[in-house]
């Protein structure tokens, strides 16, 4: 229970930094579902083969290798806390961190973008069970890595670098902590990803049966 006040200061402590990356990811969003209008008729009409072959492969019941798709993501989740991680152990990491954030945003915007705009109102039900269900553990995770490693980089700057004073130790047990229990919600992520959205999709494919045709 203390561990668990603890982390619930600390997060109230850092209200305002989550609250940045949190806009700067929609800032993202938005600008990944603008992009999808500058691309060429030549690009659109590529990508949107590949959805269609894609549709169809679903559609003839294609099976799909749930253990292979389950590791092949958690490992792609995995390294980008990680890296997040590993940025926050420097100070010139800090600015990466934050162009992450944002290139998430940007790659779920337009995903969802070029599928509404290839798919009108059926795009939205498509992205809802492919893209949504993985993203609403993957995203939190994310931006809360995000958040202790731009705190932790702070912490270097400020009691390290400026001031000399200070343990290190505590704050790094911590933030490895919190990185480490997001790795948890990314295997529940690769889970959802890998089983629970390809059969939802095989639900959704029959409205798109016209698309794929």
């Amino acid at each position: 229970m203390p561990a668990m006040q603890t982390l619930k200061q600390y997060f109230r402590e850092q209200f305002t930094l989550f609250l940045f990356v949190s806009v700067l990811f929609v800032v993202g969003v938005v600008f990944g579902a603008v992009m999808v209008n500058a691309l060429s008729l030549e690009q659109k009409q590529e990508l949107g083969r590949y959805l269609s072959s894609f549709y169809r492969t679903i559609e003839d019941g294609a099976q799909v290798d749930g253990k292979q798709s389950m590791l092949a993501a958690f490992s792609l989740h995995m390294k980008w806390i990680l890296l997040i991680w590993t940025l926050g152990l420097s100070v010139i990491g800090l600015p990466l961190i934050l162009v992450l954030d944002f290139l998430k945003g940007v790659l779920i915007g337009f995903s969802v973008g070029f599928m509404v705009g290839q798919l009108s109102w059926k795009g939205i039900a498509f992205a809802l069970v492919s893209i949504a269900p993985p993203n609403l553990i993957v995203v939190p995770a994310i931006l809360i890595c995000s958040v202790v490693s731009i705190s932790f980089s702070l912490f270097i700057i400020k009691n390290r670098l400026v001031r000399r004073s200070g343990t290190i130790y505590h704050p790094f047990m911590r933030y490895s902590g919190v990185t480490l229990a997001m790795g948890v919600c990314m295997l529940g992520a690769a889970l959802l990803e890998a089983f629970l959205s390809p059969t939802m999709m095989k639900w959704v494919t029959p409205m798109l049966a016209a698309f794929a045709n």
